[in-house]
């Protein structure tokens, strides 16, 4: 999608090549003696200045990379088009991937994270910095291009959209019901994708989580119930959460999408989410939510929808054996019963079973 931006410069032609790391620079840079058409992205250069210095580099964008003091004049002499590092950003408006929870909690108190340095910043800077605007824009691009990488694999028919309900608390009938939802799509091939907040878009990024573990629900709704909201502490929410991925590691979890923003920053990210794409804008991230799902063959001018808005012979379009996409709002009373009963429900046959 840099590319977009730049499709005007005049050396760039069809032949487009991303590198996102210092491991595809290596693989690519022995491959070749030109470099038109090479899109660097956010990668530290300082110790490759004598292989640059052996190709062509007319073509080539470097994206807020790191250069040794000399190469950085030599590459723009000789052609290449280069984007400095922004000053006095808490994050890299060029960044190659989505975030994880990980990355945007740290490992004290949320305070002291990236995403509170974040949203404190975004709430703070001056509406008149061009480095701050064109900084927020360019990250914002830049998640836009990481999750499409992200999704490129997948189905997008089969990408289901959960909104709402980010008041409700861990514990409560609906809660437990949502995570049920998001266990019974992933499991039934669906990839479950949220507003990232907390409430029932958590719970249904938690059921995706937990997935690969059958009857681990239950355990993990006994540790985080004792924080049901991000409510006096955001320290104590995380915490409980951050005590089901240590025993339920990310590495083995099922996958689900989030896409969270800085403008409601206010409600943490949850957790569960095991790619999170985080905008500073909402109307971006607004757009691109609705444009990652398949079409859903649903009546003409839909928008979001709940079970509950579908005439009777379109819910049908729910059940999980049927090959499409939708948005479930997850706001709307009664949503949740309507799409369990209307969901092929393993998670729940499984554990009839063996209660049986």
């Amino acid at each position: 999608m840099w590319q977009v931006l730049l499709k005007e410069w005049w050396v760039v032609t069809r032949r487009l090549i991303d590198i996102e790391s210092l491991a595809d620079f290596d693989a690519h840079i022995g491959k070749t003696r030109h470099l038109n058409g090479w899109f660097v992205q956010s990668v530290d250069l300082t110790e490759r200045t004598d292989v640059l210095r052996t190709v062509d580099p007319r073509g080539a964008v470097f994206l807020g990379c790191q250069f040794a003091p000399t190469a950085e004049h030599e590459l723009r002499r000789s052609g290449a088009l280069l984007f400095p590092r922004l000053p006095d950003l808490p994050f890299d408006p060029y960044r190659a991937r989505l975030y994880d929870a990980a990355e945007l909690y740290g490992t004290g108190e949320y305070a002291a994270s990236l995403d509170a340095a974040i949203y404190a910043w975004s709430h703070a800077h001056p509406a008149a910095s061009l480095t701050a605007e064109l900084g927020a824009t360019l990250h914002d691009h830049a998640i836009a291009d990481a999750l499409e990488d992200a999704t490129t694999v997948l189905d997008r028919r089969k990408i289901v959209g959960i909104m709402g309900g980010h008041a409700v608390p861990r514990g409560e009938e609906t809660y437990r019901a949502a995570a049920e939802l998001g266990e019974n799509l992933t499991l039934s091939g669906r990839t479950v994708l949220t507003g990232g907040g907390p409430g029932a878009m958590e719970a249904a990024n938690l059921g995706a989580y937990l997935s690969p573990w059958p009857g681990s629900l239950e355990d993990a709704l006994m540790i985080m119930t004792s924080a049901p909201t991000d409510r006096p502490s955001i320290d104590k929410w995380a915490h409980t959460a951050f005590e089901v991925r240590a025993r339920w590691p990310v590495a083995s979890a099922g996958r689900s999408l989030s896409i969270p923003t800085w403008f409601y920053g206010h409600e943490p990210t949850n957790v569960f989410a095991t790619e999170i794409a985080k905008y500073f804008s909402n109307a971006l991230r607004e757009h691109v939510a609705p444009s990652l799902r398949g079409r859903s063959h649903l009546p003409s001018g839909s928008g979001r929808y709940g079970a509950g808005d579908l005439p009777s012979r379109h819910r049908e379009l729910l059940r999980c054996r049927r090959q499409l996409g939708c948005s479930v709002d997850l706001g709307r009373s009664g949503v949740l019963d309507r799409c369990l009963s209307r969901l092929a429900t393993p998670a729940a046959a499984r554990r009839r079973a063996s209660d049986g």
